[in-house]
C-alpha cells in the first residue's frame, strides 16, 4: 500500500515537472486575411477603359464637326482619350505611362473611333451626343484619377486635383486642336465644377465609411447629373463682369485718338 501511494504521488508530481521542462507551444494568432487590391484594380481598370472609349467617341464627333479626314479623326480621338491620364501619370511620376504599359488602351481608342465612324455614316448622331459622351468620360476618368492619387498617398485636396486633371485635360486638348474654346472655359457648362463636386463627394463618402464601390458609383453619378443639368437648364457659375471698366477704357482710347 505504501509503495502504491508513493508511486501515485510520484506519478502525479511528474506532471508539473514535465510541464516545466517541456516547451508548451504558444497559441497561434488568428489568421488575418490581408486585403488585396485586386478588386480595386479591376474596378479602376474597367473605369479607365470605359473612360477611354467614351472620350474617344467624343473626340471623333468633335473632329467630324470640323470635317477632318479619317487620320485626323483618329488622332483627335486618341489624344482626347489618353491626354488626361498621360498628364496625370507625368505629374505623379508613374512610369511607364498607362497606355505604354498596357497598349489595350490604344486598341480600345481605335476601336471606339472606328465604331463611331461607321455609326455616323449610317445615322447622323444627335447634336448633344458629344456632350453625353464627354460627360460620361469626365465621370469615369475623374473618379479613376482620384483613386490612383489615393494609391500614391496624396492628400484629399491633391487627390481631387489629380482627378480633375485626369477628367478635364483630354477634352481641353481636343478642343484646342479643333480650334474651339475648351468646354472647361465656356460659360454655362459647369465642366470642371462637376468634376470637383463628384471627386469631393466620393472622398467624403469614403471618409464616412461608405464602401468603395458604392462611393465610386455615387461620385460618378453626381458628375454626370451636374453636367446634364448644366446642359439642359443652362446652369452656370456667377460671372465676373468688367463691362463698365472696359467701356471706360475704350472711351479713353477714343478720346486719345481724337486728340491725335
Amino acid at each position: 500500500m505504501e509503495l502504491s501511494i508513493t508511486g501515485g504521488l510520484t506519478g502525479v508530481g511528474a506532471i508539473p515537472t514535465l510541464a516545466l521542462i517541456l516547451p508548451v507551444p504558444s497559441p497561434s494568432p488568428p489568421r488575418v486575411v490581408p486585403r488585396t487590391p485586386g478588386s480595386d484594380r479591376r474596378i479602376r481598370y474597367v473605369l479607365e477603359l470605359l473612360g477611354v472609349a467614351v472620350f474617344a467617341i467624343s473626340g471623333t464627333l468633335a473632329a467630324g464637326r470640323r470635317r477632318l479626314d479619317w487620320l485626323g479623326v483618329a488622332v483627335i480621338g486618341v489624344v482626347t482619350a489618353i491626354g488626361g491620364g498621360t498628364l496625370r501619370d507625368v505629374l505623379l511620376e508613374r512610369h511607364p505611362i498607362f497606355w505604354i504599359a498596357n497598349p489595350t488602351y490604344l486598341v480600345v481608342c481605335l476601336a471606339a473611333t472606328a465604331v463611331t465612324l461607321l455609326y455616323v455614316h449610317l445615322r447622323i448622331p444627335a447634336f448633344r451626343a458629344l456632350f453625353v459622351a464627354d460627360a460620361l468620360g469626365l465621370a469615369f476618368f475623374t473618379i479613376g484619377g482620384v483613386q490612383i492619387a489615393e494609391m500614391a498617398g496624396l492628400s484629399g485636396l491633391l487627390a481631387v486635383l489629380m482627378g480633375v486633371i485626369t477628367g478635364v485635360a483630354g477634352g481641353v486638348i481636343r478642343d484646342v486642336l479643333c480650334a474651339e474654346i475648351p468646354l472647361v472655359l465656356r460659360k454655362g457648362q459647369l465642366y470642371a465644377s462637376a468634376a470637383i463636386a463628384g471627386a469631393a463627394l466620393y472622398l467624403g463618402l469614403e471618409r464616412l465609411g461608405v464602401p468603395h464601390d458604392p462611393a465610386s458609383l455615387i461620385g460618378m453619378a453626381a458628375i454626370v447629373a451636374i453636367r446634364f443639368a448644366a446642359i439642359i437648364w443652362r446652369l452656370e457659375l456667377p460671372v465676373l463682369s468688367l463691362e463698365e471698366e472696359a467701356k471706360l477704357e475704350k472711351g479713353i482710347r477714343t478720346e486719345e485718338r481724337g486728340l491725335e
